[in-house]
């Protein structure tokens, strides 16, 4: 959260025009602390679109663009130009402009996965910012308070030696064929727009991220099954992937988008020889923890047994007022402002980065390899 006395930095956004959902969501995370302000954009590929959005956003008329690279010059000239740029358009369109931006010395925030192809991520790996530019990439389910928690215990040694990981990403809102005028749904079952992965790609990177990120785990091979069950769609729809872990733990990951009644089932279980736990999204501000041969203890966001300073578990009111989606988005956008003016050492291993970014696309590509050879246990970016 943002220091008295910081000024908000400049931000501008490239893609998420009026009534995209995510552009949506990353503007008001942006303004949550205070430590953002929206002053340009080039909102839209479509001209029209693009200047009526930023006209709705209040950006004055010459920081209004129709074109990103144009964006990232003219900005970059500027002695109050942007600072930090947003990313929130679809899959095929975050390579581009996440380069020309790095490339201007304009710290990046982009929505995952990180590109559409293992090759465009590897590219983006290799650039070397000018100016020392930063990037996050909005893996937002690393904001919650009690997932934060969850790391703290496993890395303190509460749970033992980890054993079994089990994270599951269900949804049902594409279990019939997609409505042609529901832009969310078009491009993510197109391959052009999302890659080359469909629930694997939406969904599944969530869910892998979430439990790399909880249990620290490193994967060896995946040995995956993707399905695609509505006729007609060219993309997976259902996922099973069972992963190896180094040092012997094993895990399971299962995301679909037509298991009917549910809306958003993310949930993570974590086993040890000492311990385990278990939380979901739907409701975050509890967690159950259990040490073995004890009973089952409920955990609640800034509950007791928080260990990190509040500011860092991304607390913002007291136990019992809950906190969720938007605060989870809003806490990597107030963390990442703290590293861009140089004061948040202690947040950067909390941010998801370029290189889990990296990661997220050759699990993404060994999933689709191994489905396509039936199941067969496959190496990350093999």
């Amino acid at each position: 959260m943002s220091e008295q006395g910081d000024r908000p930095i400049r931000l501008g956004m490239v893609g998420g025009g009026t009534g995209a959902f995510i552009g949506y969501v990353h503007r008001l995370a942006s303004r949550l602390d205070g430590d953002f302000q929206l002053v340009a954009g080039a909102l839209s590929s479509r001209p029209e679109v693009a200047k009526e959005s930023g006209r709705n956003f209040g950006l004055a008329e010459d920081r209004i663009y129709t074109d990103f690279n144009e964006m990232a010059k003219a900005e970059a000239a500027r002695a109050d130009g942007i600072e930090a740029v947003s990313i929130v358009t679809p899959n095929h369109m975050h390579f581009a402009p996440a380069k020309a931006f790095l490339e201007a010395g304009i710290h990046v925030i982009c929505d995952k996965p990180l590109t559409a192809s293992l090759e465009d991520a590897y590219a983006l790996a290799k650039i070397q910012p000018k100016n020392g530019a930063k990037f996050l990439l909005t893996h937002n389910y690393t904001g919650y308070p009690l997932i934060r928690q969850a790391r703290e215990l496993v890395q303190s040694g509460a749970l033992g030696k980890l054993r079994v990981v089990q994270v599951e990403y269900a949804q049902d809102w594409l279990a019939a064929e997609a409505d042609e005028e529901n832009k969310q749904a078009a491009w993510r079952t197109d391959p052009a727009k999302s890659g080359a992965g469909g629930a694997i790609g939406d969904i599944g990177t969530h869910a892998y991220n979430l439990a790399r990120f909880v249990t620290g785990l490193k994967t060896e091979a995946v040995a995956a099954d993707l399905t695609a069950f509505v006729p007609g769609r060219k993309l997976d729809d259902n996922v099973h992937v069972m992963l190896r872990f180094e040092g012997g733990a094993k895990g399971m990951l299962w995301a679909s988008q037509v298991a009917i009644g549910n809306e958003n089932g993310l949930k993570l279980r974590v086993y040890g020889d000492k311990g385990g736990l278990e939380w979901e999204q739907e409701n975050p501000n509890a967690m159950w923890f259990t040490e073995f041969g004890k009973p089952r203890q409920r955990l609640t966001r800034g509950g007791a047994i928080d260990g990190e300073p509040a500011s860092a578990m991304g607390i913002r009111i007291p136990g019992g007022h809950p906190e969720g989606y938007l605060e989870a988005f809003g806490t990597l956008y107030s963390q990442f402002a703290a590293v861009i003016r140089g004061k948040g050492q202690a947040y950067e291993p909390l941010l998801p980065s370029l290189a889990d970014g990296v990661e997220g696309l050759e699990f993404i590509m060994a999933s689709v390899k191994s489905s396509q050879d039936d199941s067969r246990w496959t190496a990350l970016g093999a």
